[in-house]
């Protein structure tokens, strides 16, 4: 223990304030990102904006997975011009944003406002990473990144929660408060943060550095065993961030949480009020937010448990389980079993996510391992682009509450009024709740019923086994031989 916190004073006050940087950053985006496909398909006369199920697809996939590949660019931009300039310009712009997102509300708008969020995003995350590998060395890297990491699981925990206490107040609130936040930040690297010393490297124009860039790219993907590695992983991710992208409006829209709230609410009355909303029932971002919360408790236990295991079977394992947990969740219209399954997808990825980095780094030649971790972004680009599509045309089709309702209606030949801005999706369910003589939960039991749209599990099913069946191939043939 003595040795722990001499090694904690061994980080210098840049270390510390980065990882202060990280923490807020990831309140910020998380508080925003949990709730942000809720609040694109949420009926308008909640505040939401009332997009269809495609379009919020569409928007996330390109956004996030654009995100994804930035920092390819907008890292030798800092090397250039400094990591504090950067940071600086990265806040302002993240700021604004978020600002602006609580305040526009044509599709066209939300999708600027949207991708300028992301530059500003893409400006920050290479810059802070860099940071923590400038201000650690060989012999305290290992505990400096899983603070790191640690941090990282905290901002993403208290994010949602706050964002869940705000936008029952309204949702322009979840906004500002990610304004906030960043604004917060901006005054900590104006004051606090002291530039790390950055090798100086041979000037050539800008142009040129880009250009190489991606001709180490290329080269880095010449390397066939690695990049059907990469295409591997892009089913992984693909399945995994079903957790921001479709869950929480499954959550909302088939799930009655009033029976958890009341059962939270006979043990710990202050805790079901301060996180419950005003109708009694637990918001779904708070549900699914336990999968950070698992990661926080277990992170360490699990990586205890596979430390002996080589990256490739832990990560076979571990996206299995993952799949298993995603599958559980999606089956049942039953809340109180998402305790269970968010904790069986949660420790399958405590047990692949690390490991794919750690296998990066394993397979990379000599000299390159830098490259090969940077290239590790690309699948993660290619699963926020798929899943998008996955939780936008494909869940619209198979498992959307509102459009299963407009084929029931159409069906029973009911006069419904088309959803406008003069008539919500609010309106729409109430009406056909009165001409087919239902209360809301017997309506979406009966949709339930009538048309299964929890069986979207075997499309995630198929993804996952995928990747998990490819991986056992890949491990057996392409690396063996």
């Amino acid at each position: 223990m003595i040795k722990f916190f001499r090694l904690l004073k061994a980080y210098p006050s840049t270390f510390w304030v980065v990882n202060i940087m990280e923490l807020f950053e990831r309140w910020a985006w998380y508080g925003m990102f949990m709730v942000f496909a809720l609040y694109l398909t949420g009926s308008a006369d909640t505040g939401a904006l009332g997009f269809s199920q495609t379009q919020k697809g569409l928007m996330m996939g390109i956004v996030v997975g654009m995100l994804y590949v930035l920092p390819i660019i907008t890292g030798a931009i800092a090397d250039r011009i400094g990591y504090k300039n950067i940071l600086i310009l990265a806040y302002v712009i993240l700021a604004v944003c978020y600002y602006l997102l609580g305040q526009v509300s044509s599709y066209a708008s939300v999708f600027t406002v949207f991708i300028f969020l992301a530059i500003g995003a893409a400006l920050f995350k290479p810059v802070i990473t860099a940071s923590i590998v400038k201000t650690t060395t060989k012999d305290t890297s290992s505990v400096g990144f899983g603070i790191f990491y640690m941090v990282v699981n905290i901002g993403a925990f208290i994010g949602p929660i706050s964002a869940a206490l705000l936008r029952q107040i309204s949702w322009t609130y979840v906004f500002n408060m990610a304004a906030i936040v960043i604004m917060v930040n901006l005054i900590i690297v104006l004051i606090f943060y002291k530039e790390p010393d950055i090798t100086e490297k041979k000037r050539v124009k800008f142009k040129e550095e880009i250009k190489q860039i991606f001709l180490n790219i290329f080269e880095a993907l010449k390397d066939i065993r690695f990049t059907i590695f990469l295409f591997i992983i892009i089913g992984f991710w693909t399945m995994y961030n079903q957790l921001f992208y479709t869950l929480p409006v499954f959550i909302d829209q088939w799930m009655d949480t009033s029976e958890m709230y009341e059962r939270l609410n006979n043990f710990f009355p202050r805790l079901a009020q301060t996180i419950g909303t005003k109708e009694g029932t637990i918001p779904a971002e708070i549900l699914t937010n336990l999968d950070a919360m698992y990661i926080i408790i277990f992170q360490i236990f699990v990586s205890y448990f596979v430390m002996k295991f080589r990256p490739l079977h832990s990560m076979i394992a571990g996206i299995f389980v993952n799949t298993l947990g995603l599958v559980l969740t999606f089956m049942m219209n039953n809340p109180m079993f998402l305790f269970v399954s968010i904790l069986i997808f949660g420790l399958g990825e405590m047990a692949s996510s690390p490991k794919i980095s750690e296998y990066i780094g394993r397979i990379a030649p000599k000299g390159k391992t830098a490259l090969y971790m940077g290239c590790s972004f690309l699948p993660m680009a290619g699963g926020n682009f798929f899943a998008g599509l996955l939780s936008g045309s494909v869940y619209e089709n198979k498992s959307d509450k509102i459009s299963l309702l407009q084929q029931e209606v159409e069906k029973q030949n009911l006069n419904i009024p088309e959803i406008s801005e003069n008539f919500s999706q609010n309106d729409y369910v109430l009406k056909a709740q009165e001409l087919m003589g239902m209360e809301q939960w017997e309506l979406t039991n009966y949709l339930w019923q009538t048309y299964q749209p929890g069986k979207i599990w075997i499309i995630f099913a198929a993804i996952g086994m995928f990747s998990v069946i490819a991986l056992i191939l890949y491990d057996k043939f392409i690396l063996k031989k």
